[in-house]
């Protein structure tokens, strides 16, 4: 509440005392008006009489509503309301007669329950069958200055439920994380203890319609009295005189509602979109801000679809609940897929069934001519998945039907969005039915600059290999296809899929470079994964263009099989457990088959990568990569300045992505060392989960990292083009790329992992230690002190970075606050290093008294002054006194 609407109001209050008012009239009580809403246990409010949870606060105006005690448009003061905002005890709500309320300027739309805009307030009918029923309702972001947010972004989605009690419609907040498979009268009451919904809001009933519909003012719930829908539930105050219902739509299950919000966050400063408070440092400032969001309230289906149990082998997105009522004698997590609900019609194709209902994915209007079929190609491109999974055509992509309400906003609806954005990216969420996982809304988010990234992700990775893409911009021919492949990838997690980075890691690296393999199978076997295109492919390879971009692949078929197949004669979803249990151990001899998800349980399996392809030899892929990378380095400049009227900062962009994806697939290596390699198992397969990479081959990454990643890049340095770019600026640039890698080797939970590994081995001899891999490190980082040669800058530059990363975990800094919000926000933590901590300094002392020998036999000045400084660093991390 702003601080001078409180004095307005209360002068606007004693103004209206002053006035003869006229006597209300009294609303006729239907004969047949509901009873109390009892639901559900917990699904009742207070007494009547009580204040209401969701009423405006005392002095408060009301959006799009007149100050409390004036009258409201087409009808007398509500006392009741009146009652409220002075802050005394709450009157009972005094419904007025329908034609008071509904006037006959009244702007109407039928659907689930009608939908009346008189003036500037919006009116729900909510009629006898809607009252007690679960609704889902969703926010997206549907415009926004320049700048600020992102159109298309959602808001976290909600089950309410809108129940009566007396003159009053309530809108709680359901959820459905709790449940209790064992219905028993005694369950069910204990459940009663923990299914109390919040309410959000509590809304006056201002009339009663035909068959006692009570009509409701939901003009607050959009414009900015609800916190729940402020803002796409960010912490905002909202100024209710720069906020109004903009639009509204009604239809057979679902009702839409576009309002626009004038607001300025709260705390006098930014933060992090989702988070519930401001982060010192980060967002912006506290300027206000006019915004659109448009509302979906959509009914939950009748009768619910029969879930699916989530099963880790396979990567699904879920819904996960508590059981109480398990025989497990325990709370017993029940996970469920999401899925869309594709049922076999009658017809058949072959031996594939014809669905009741495809899977549709609109295009949105909106999507540049030219991209239209590459987006169609996109969505359908997921059809021969389907097929596995016995569907004819299960996906079908659609043109928007010329309707003035059809919109992507709407939660009925999916659709594939162009959006005007220069975020480089691409999103896919879905809306699930929490009951069951049934994926409800899908809306794929296409932002327009993704054309940007998949440019420097082509060029720098394959360029070598296509003539089109030596030369900027590409051919429409070919950005178009690569939009299809962010499509095809995005519409997979809208069908239930998160990134699979496991399946790339099980095919063979030779298998990679041959072009019947690839032509048949991809260089990865999903598009869920981050494999982007084959840069270990080399031009002796032969390997068709169209082959270089990901495809839906062997694991998409399976999973979309696994999820998605009818099981006949199953009435539960337990019954489905064994057959779903048999496909899974599908992947024992199909290894392309397996699944690992984004966790990566903390990095430990370098099979598990993102942006990587070949990574079941990381080190030889990396090599490979590095080649073309070199070749990359000799089309840059003449990609990136065809066009001889620009400046060179296009040069300057594809440069810096070079840098970037050599760092990338270096990077892929580091996950070797103490790594261990996982297959998820149920347990009835039996053998270990976990298995410790082999001494020899994270012996071999060490000596690959040591030779070709912390040893200068020389490649990656051209001089002539640095010259044009910049004054100075490319030591950060080449030893960032390396630091990265250098972070990764010595991170942490490596590090406790390697003490863990070998703590546990039966066979000591058989582990690369900690202690081994810390010796070979040093030995590699600082070969010239045992060559006696001179450091180049970009060597010294990452020997200091080295060092300053001992002697952050040597002597830690205490951690600060807002590190702490942060961990405590976003999950994160700090391993300790008091388990390594003592090998650590021991490698410092061992390292100067090397360094103390080398110092006497270097001849060039500048690496004797580092080398001394370095000493000057190791004193200081070894010193107990500070």
């Amino acid at each position: 509440m702003h601080f001078r609407t409180l004095p307005l109001a209360v002068a606007g209050l004693a103004l209206a005392a002053c006035q003869p008012a006229k006597k209300p009239a009294s609303a006729p009580t239907p004969a047949n008006r509901p009873a109390p809403n009892a639901t559900r246990p917990g699904g009742n409010a207070g007494a009547p009489g009580q204040p209401t949870p969701g009423q405006p606060t005392p002095g408060q105006p009301i959006p799009g509503q007149p100050l409390p005690g004036q009258p409201p448009a087409g009808g007398v003061p509500n006392l009741g309301a009146l009652a409220g905002a002075l802050g005394g005890a709450q009157a009972d709500p005094n419904p007025r007669p329908y034609a008071t309320v509904i006037t006959p300027r009244a702007k109407s739309k039928k659907g689930v329950f009608d939908v009346h805009q008189v003036g500037s307030r919006l009116f729900f009918e909510i009629p006898a069958s809607q009252i007690g029923k679960d609704f889902v309702i969703t926010s997206v972001l549907a415009a926004t200055p320049a700048g600020i947010g992102i159109n298309g972004t959602l808001g976290t989605d909600r089950v309410i439920r809108f129940e009566r009690r007396d003159n009053r419609v309530l809108v709680r907040d359901v959820n459905y994380r709790n449940v209790a498979t064992d219905s028993t009268q005694q369950t069910a009451r204990a459940m009663s203890l923990i299914e109390f919904f919040p309410i959000i809001a509590a809304l006056n009933v201002e009339a009663y319609g035909k068959d006692s519909a009570a009509v409701i003012d939901v003009t607050r719930m959009f414009t900015g009295g609800v916190q729940e829908f402020t803002a796409n539930g960010r912490r905002a105050t909202v100024d209710a005189s720069r906020s109004y219902i903009d639009k509204f739509s009604a239809f057979s299950r679902n009702v839409n509602v576009t309002a626009v919000q004038t607001f300025t966050p709260q705390g006098g400063a930014g933060g992090i979109p989702g988070l519930p408070i401001p982060i010192p440092g980060l967002g912006g400032t506290a300027q206000a801000t006019t915004e659109a969001y448009t509302f979906s309230i959509v009914r939950l289906p009748d009768e619910p679809m029969m879930p699916r149990f989530l099963d880790a082998r396979v990567g699904y997105f879920g819904e996960t609940k508590q059981d109480f009522g398990s025989p497990e004698q325990r709370v017993l997590p029940r996970r469920y897929i999401a899925r869309w609900r594709l049922e076999c019609g009658d017809q058949k194709q072959g031996a594939l069934c014809v669905p009741k209902k495809p899977i549709t994915y609109y295009v949105d209007p909106a999507t540049p001519k030219w991209l239209v079929p590459f987006v169609k190609a996109g969505i359908e491109e997921w059809q021969s998945a389907f097929e596995m999974a016995g569907f004819s055509k299960g996906i079908v992509a659609a043109d928007a039907p010329n309707d003035p309400d059809f919109s992507g906003e709407d939660a009925s609806v999916a659709m594939v969005r162009w959006l005007p954005s220069p975020v480089a990216n691409a999103v896919g969420p879905s809306t699930t039915d929490p009951r069951t996982g049934e994926i409800i809304d899908a809306d794929v988010q296409m932002y327009h600059n993704i054309m940007d990234l998949q440019r420097n992700w082509y060029f720098t990775q394959v360029g070598h290999l296509d003539t089109r893409a030596q030369r900027f911009p590409f051919p429409d021919t070919l950005m178009g296809r690569l939009v299809q492949f962010v499509v095809a990838h995005e519409v997979g997690h809208t069908l239930g899929f998160p990134h699979n980075f496991k399946g790339s890691s099980m095919y063979p690296v030779d298998s990679i470079r041959s072009k019947t393999w690839v032509a048949k199978m991809g260089h990865s076997p999903s598009i869920m994964d981050y494999a982007r295109f084959n840069y270990i492919a080399q031009p002796e390879d032969g390997i068709a263009v169209g082959d270089l971009v990901p495809k839906v692949g062997p694991y998409d078929r399976f999973a979309v099989m696994w999820g998605y197949k009818p099981i006949p004669g199953v009435k539960r979803p337990e019954d489905e457990k064994s057959t779903l249990d048999q496909w899974a151990r599908m992947q024992d001899s199909i290894p392309w088959y397996r699944f690992a998800s984004d966790a990566g349980a903390g990095g430990a399996d370098p099979g598990e990568q993102s942006e990587a392809i070949g990574d079941a030899d990381a080190v030889r892929s990396t090599a490979l990569g590095f080649k073309n990378i070199a070749r990359v380095m000799k089309l840059m400049e003449p990609a990136a300045t065809a066009d001889n009227t620009a400046d060179y900062s296009l040069l300057r962009v594809t440069y810096g992505a070079i840098v970037g994806q050599w760092g990338t697939e270096a990077n892929h290596v580091t996950k070797i060392v103490g790594g261990s390699d996982k297959q998820e198992k149920a347990i009835s397969q039996g053998g270990p989960v976990w298995m410790p990479v082999p001494r020899a081959r994270q012996k071999a990454a060490m000596q690959f990292l040591n030779e070709q990643v912390f040893m200068t890049p020389k490649y990656l340095i051209d001089v002539p083009v640095l010259r044009k770019l910049e004054s100075e600026g490319n030591i950060n640039r080449i030893t960032g790329a390396q630091a990265r890698a250098l972070s990764s080797l010595v991170n942490n939970t490596k590090l406790q992992r390697l003490v863990e590994i070998e703590a546990t081995a039966p066979n000591k001899a058989a582990v690369y230690s900690l202690g081994e891999m810390l010796t070979d490190l040093r030995r590699g980082l600082w070969r010239e002190i045992y060559a006696g040669e001179p450091i180049d800058a970009y060597r010294r530059r990452l020997q200091s970075t080295y060092l300053e990363a001992m002697a952050s975990k040597i002597k830690p800094p205490p951690p600060n606050a807002q590190d702490a919000v942060l961990a405590q926000l976003l999950g994160g933590g700090v391993t300790s290093t008091r388990d390594f901590r003592p090998l650590l300094k021991d490698e410092m002392r061992v390292l100067d008294r090397e360094l103390a020998a080398a110092i006497g036999r270097t001849g060039d000045r500048t690496s004797r002054a580092h080398l001394q400084d370095a000493r000057d660093q190791i004193k200081a991390m070894l010193d107990t006194e500070k």
